[in-house]
């Protein structure tokens, strides 16, 4: 679970026996039957029925076929819905209102402005560089540059300059696989120099430089046997060092499991260094699989090339820290220990004492979201009633603790880059009916100022329409916070189409955002909805444990009492209403389908985690295991069965309209997750509603898919959708 953000008979799904699948689409075309290979699973007693497990071997010609056939069928299904193309138009058209679009700005001590820019008829985004003066832009790097064809685009997952500025550290994934190579480019020749580093774990860290820009450390998974089990892939990890123009294979590993008697690791963390600007200590820090909690080492920056590094323990996953940022000799960390909503500590690297840490920011009743450290002070993200905000803390004593000046119609205002040699910060406007834009903020001057670096679009505001926020009260008296778009002044009669989406998972919030291509719906009289459901992080850590692992039910009882309130205030009906997850989202949204099929004309499984019960069974859920559970104890199998989507479809019931999505390529979660529960609501649904199967061979799990990508799944969503609402314009002719 980087860089920022589908015959003759006229029904489907008909009620047949369990093994079989209803035939044929409104539109013709026939999906393959799925097979019924029954295996059967005792966990703690009790016995688990699996009908579709043989669909786990991807690499079966069997399964691909199956795979393959259910792709042409969504294919031939979407493409003959009438308004689809006209709505893709649209889209096309708001998304590239502006003639190009900048983001991730950092600024560097050299003077120099780095970021990422795209155009409007431009696939992914390049990496820039331009001096803040205004001085030319400069190219630095082109995704497209590492294409292997048209068929294999490539992304850059993440670039870091150089200290001295004169190279860059960049890492290149495949068709949204994930699995990046890094390289390095000098930028004075403009070519890349010799060093490859694949199996690079990227996933809670990026290489930094040394501060000679001679070398950089890393994190690398081990190169492991061809017939390793899938589980083993995520394992010992550990950090290297690696100076230019030398062997990688002679690279020295600085920090993981077995490699300092200081610093004690098992299999499944994720260890890494870091190594602040400006100061003389390292960090190393190991995450234990998808924690959200930091176990922190600090050691000497002159150490690194020693044969034994003298790693001093800071903290462990017991203090809670779950970020952090260095200035000189002072480590800053907001935990959650003793303060639900977090708070700021202060130690010296020196001696380090959290115990006895000084408070930089106390505990109140705003969340704390992270801690940034700039050279002039400490910039401090915090979200209170669904809005964020950022403090500035200054470093002397903490006397100072004050708002940066807010903006004209008040959006909220998040910490973009710091750096702790530069005074000031790059913070980020958002909203949900304005575009973003990121200003540089004066501390001299109490100002933000705009960095220009993006030119206002034609559709970066949406006048007319707005965002509405209630608290919704769920199944067991809590109240939920609920984000409602749509239409000023809107008629409450029941009739809008509105798509309603929640992920509710690792303590993630979800910020406002805005994307011009929401128009396209909103100006339809649509809804569009967002559930901040328990599980996520909007409400602190109590409101992340609340729907994590025994407590998982309450996140799709959050969504389904949303979903309620959307009706009950006659924003939409059920007939009118859908629901989307991504990811471990799917948990939510499959669960709040399976429970209530009735609250719903339709819904969008997104890369989702279905089969709980497997998920430990694959790469990426060994670390999965400390936010939902393992079946090892009757505890976490009673967990995981409830939350598993896949084991709670029930023959002969009138499911809703589904549509499956998944790229081929997914590290996350596996794409035969998608592929089973595709075949199970088949077989199973008795609504004659369609199950569809949409199947990127090109993408992963979303992460590095291009533009045009993004486009088409979007709209094959939407068009989806209003088909199942019985939107007129969006209804195939009947064979």
């Amino acid at each position: 679970m980087n860089w920022r953000l589908l015959g003759t008979s006229s029904c489907w799904g008909a009620v047949i026996s369990a093994g079989t699948l209803a035939a044929e689409t409104e539109v013709g075309r026939t999906p393959p039957r799925a097979v019924v290979r029954r295996v059967a699973d005792v966990y703690h007693g009790t016995t688990i029925e699996d009908p579709y497990r043989y669909m786990e071997n991807l690499k079966d010609p069997e399964v691909q076929a199956w795979i393959r056939g259910q792709a042409e069928a969504c294919t031939a299904a979407l493409k003959s819905i009438p308004g689809r193309d006209l709505l893709r138009t649209r889209i096309k058209e708001l998304d590239a209102g502006a003639p190009f679009e900048v983001f991730g700005v950092h600024r560097h001590p050299a003077g120099h402005l780095y970021y990422w820019k795209r155009k409007a008829d431009e696939r992914l985004p390049k990496f820039c560089r331009r001096d803040r003066a205004g001085g030319q832009e400069a190219v630095l790097l082109d995704p497209e540059a590492y294409a292997e064809g048209p068929e294999k685009h490539a992304s850059i997952e993440f670039a870091v300059p150089s200290p001295d500025g004169k190279k860059v550290l960049f890492g290149v994934a495949l068709s949204g696989s994930e699995e990046t190579t890094l390289r390095v480019k000098d930028l004075s020749t403009g070519r890349d120099l010799p060093e490859r580093i694949d199996r690079l774990e990227t996933a809670y860290n990026t290489p930094s430089w040394l501060p000679g820009s001679d070398g950089f450390v890393y994190a690398r998974r081990p190169l492991l046997p061809k017939n390793a089990p899938a589980t083993e892939g995520y394992k010992l990890s550990a950090a290297h060092v690696h100076r230019l123009g030398e062997d990688v294979n002679n690279d020295r590993r600085i920090f993981g499991k077995g490699l300092s008697v200081s610093a004690a690791m098992v299999d499944t963390d994720f260890p890494s260094v870091e190594l602040p600007a400006g100061s003389k200590f390292v960090l190393g820090q190991v995450k234990a699989g998808d924690d959200k909690f930091l176990t922190l080492y600090v050691a000497r920056l002159e150490d690194l090339d020693k044969p034994q590094i003298a790693w001093t323990k800071i903290c462990d996953s017991s203090t809670e820290v779950t970020s952090f940022g260095v200035q000189g000799d002072d480590l800053f960390v907001v935990t959650s220990r003793d303060a639900p909503r977090s708070m700021v500590l202060t130690t010296k690297l020196t001696s380090p004492d959290l115990a006895n840490g000084r408070t930089v920011v106390e505990a109140g009743e705003f969340v704390i979201e992270s801690a940034s450290t700039a050279e002039d002070a400490l910039y401090v993200t915090v979200r209170e009633g669904g809005r964020l905000s950022v403090l500035r803390v200054s470093y002397d004593g903490g006397s100072e603790v004050c708002p940066i000046v807010a903006l004209p119609g008040r959006p909220s205002l998040a910490v973009s880059d710091v750096h702790p040699q530069i005074t000031g910060a790059v913070i980020q406007a958002s909203s949900w009916t304005r575009a973003f834009r990121e200003y540089l903020y004066d501390p001299s001057q109490n100002k933000l100022i705009d960095l220009e670096l993006s030119p206002v679009g034609r559709f970066d505001e949406m006048p007319g329409f707005e965002a509405t926020e209630v608290n919704v009260r769920s199944h067991d008296g809590t109240f939920v916070p609920l984000t409602i778009l749509h239409q000023a002044g809107i008629k409450l009669d029941g009739s809008h189409p509105c798509l309603l989406q929640g992920y509710g998972a690792y303590g993630f919030s979800q910020p406002p955002g805005f994307h011009p291509a929401n128009i396209a719906w909103l100006e339809r009289g649509g809804v569009l909805a967002v559930a901040h459901v328990r599980g996520g992080g909007e409400l602190g850590k109590p409101w992340h444990l609340a729907g994590r692992m025994a407590t998982k039910p309450n996140t799709w009882k959050d969504f389904i009492a949303c979903a309620e309130y959307l009706i009950e205030r006659r924003y939409t009906s059920a007939s009118r209403l859908a629901g989307k997850g991504t990811s471990a989202g799917g948990i939510l949204i499959g669960r709040a389908v399976t429970e209530r099929p009735d609250l719903f004309a339709a819904a969008v499984f997104s890369v989702g985690c279905l089969d709980a019960l497997r998920m430990e069974t694959t790469t990426n859920g060994v670390p999965n295991i400390l936010e939902f559970g393992s079946t090892t104890t009757e505890e976490g199998f009673r967990g995981l069965l409830a939350m598993s989507a896949y084991h709670h479809v029930r023959d002969g019931t009138a499911y809703p309209a589904v549509l499956l999505e998944h790229g081929i390529n997914d590290p996350r979660v596996e794409p035969w997750m998608s592929a089973k529960m595709t075949a199970r609501l088949q077989a199973a649904t008795s609504s004659r509603k369609p199950i569809l199967f949409r199947v990127d061979y090109d993408a992963g799990h979303g992460i590095g898919s291009t533009r045009d990508q993004w486009i088409d799944r979007t709209t094959d969503e939407w068009s989806f959708l209003l088909w199942q609402f019985g939107e007129p314009g969006f209804q195939p002719e009947k064979q």
